[in-house]
């Protein structure tokens, strides 16, 4: 009988060298979003489900169907979080950050979990990167949020890059565009899917992102949302256009983007790449402007925007191989003999005081296997100690790429090494 037990269908081991692209994603992230000006939040990954059915909207298939929800002890429905904007709302009211300042930037790298169908790039568990700008109305900050994502790509080298834009509009312009659309459907009832059926009662603009080829069709004939925008929605979409054009970012205007959340407001926007990585999944990230999710937290008016982008289907984009960027340590010290894994320790010690990577062996194995291991873990130089080594103080690095080998006394190894590396 096998005790062996799996990870939870959906929820995947992340392992060497496979985590060094994640690291240089993220990494490549931080950089710049601080260049912007953003700083990290951290919130719980478990929340109460009411903050999500308010948040996201109770008709959205991630409330209706993907959520994991659960009863505590307490009996409180606790929710662990499937997204992440509805969570840093709460923080941003809880703590009253618009008495602090009049603007917030916050960026996020989390977890979020949804009982979903799994897809190219998307877990039950999976991990997204987002941004979030609090107190900003203007539409210079949408485009430029849309032209960060863009560069991020870019400096990735991910191929195939575009952007689409849209407005969901704002105030009396969604409930009108809604009834536009529901007129137009309502004789289509009986030909759409099972779900736009129910979305045609709940949330009629969801089936603007249908995939269902038979609704794709009916859809293609629906009246646009561009068509009903009011003076003022119009305006701020325009002033968008024009900064993202000022910002040399390409994009195209697509009436059918209107993202799958209910808070937005406005512009919304997705960068696509035609990676074939990707298959059909190839929305690389989507966000948009929601101005009245603070207050429906019973927070003031506060206008904000912001994306997220899914990690692992960013890193099925990223040109490169894990492995060369996971790299290899700087030093490999092999040791034979008790005496001289001892002084390994103590030279790998003073060599990790300078932040280097070195590897020792620790085991008894023979000096042909350590250096076998040197060569298959990537070092740049290695040493061999034995008895002679401990008996003289000095010793030989190897370069492993060029194979030129330099004597040192082995309390200069430090030294030798930052030397090396600079040259």
């Amino acid at each position: 009988m096998s005790n062996k037990i799996s990870s939870v269908r959906g929820m995947n081991d992340l392992l060497p060298p496979e985590s060094a692209k994640w690291h240089f994603f993220e990494s490549r992230c931080r950089a710049v979003l601080a260049r912007h000006g953003y700083a990290e939040i951290r919130t719980p990954v478990v929340e109460s489900t009411a903050l999500f059915a308010r948040g996201i909207g109770e008709a959205t298939d991630i409330v209706e169907k993907e959520m994991y929800t659960f009863l505590d002890r307490g009996d409180r429905s606790l929710t662990m979080r499937p997204e992440m904007t509805a969570s840093c709302a709460r923080a941003y009211v809880e703590h009253s950050l618009h008495m602090r300042e009049p603007v917030t930037r916050w960026f996020y790298i989390a977890p979020m979990f949804r009982y979903e169908r799994m897809q190219t790039g998307r877990y039950r568990q999976f991990w997204q990167v987002g941004a979030e700008a609090y107190g900003i109305a203007e539409p210079t900050i949408d485009a430029e949020q849309i032209a960060m994502l863009h560069a991020l790509y870019l400096e990735l080298g991910v191929p195939g890059l575009s952007v689409s834009v849209n407005s969901v509009g704002a105030g009396d312009d969604r409930p009108r565009y809604r009834q536009a659309l529901v007129d137009y459907l309502s004789p289509h009832r009986a030909a759409l899917c099972a779900d736009c059926q129910r979305r045609l009662e709940t949330n009629p603009l969801r089936i603007l992102d249908c995939k269902v080829p038979t609704c794709k069709t009916i859809i293609a004939g629906a009246p646009s949302i561009l068509d009903h925008l009011g003076a003022e929605s119009r305006g701020h979409f325009e002033a968008v256009q024009a900064a993202l054009a000022v910002l040399g970012v390409p994009f195209h205007v697509d009436p059918s983007a209107v993202r799958g959340l209910d808070y937005y407001t406005g512009t919304v926007f997705e960068l696509v790449s035609s990676s074939s990585e990707l298959g059909t999944q190839n929305v690389l990230a989507g966000g948009g402007r929601y101005d009245t999710l603070i207050e429906r937290f019973g927070g003031p008016a506060i206008p904000a925007v912001g994306w997220a982008l899914g990690i692992e289907r960013a890193i099925l984009t990223i040109p490169g191989d894990a492995a060369t960027l996971a790299g290899g340590p700087v030093l490999y010290i092999a040791a034979l003999g008790k005496a001289a894994r001892l002084e390994a320790m103590r030279l790998a010690a003073a060599v990790r005081a300078t932040g280097a990577w070195v590897e020792i062996e620790h085991r008894e194995v023979g000096m042909k296997a350590q250096f076998k291991r040197a060569d298959k873990l990537g070092a740049r130089f290695t040493l061999a100690i034995g008895d002679d080594e401990l008996g003289s103080g000095r010793g030989q690095i190897r370069d492993m790429r060029g194979g030129q080998q330099t004597e040192l006394a082995l309390a200069d190894i430090a030294t030798v090494i930052a030397r090396l590396t600079a040259a």
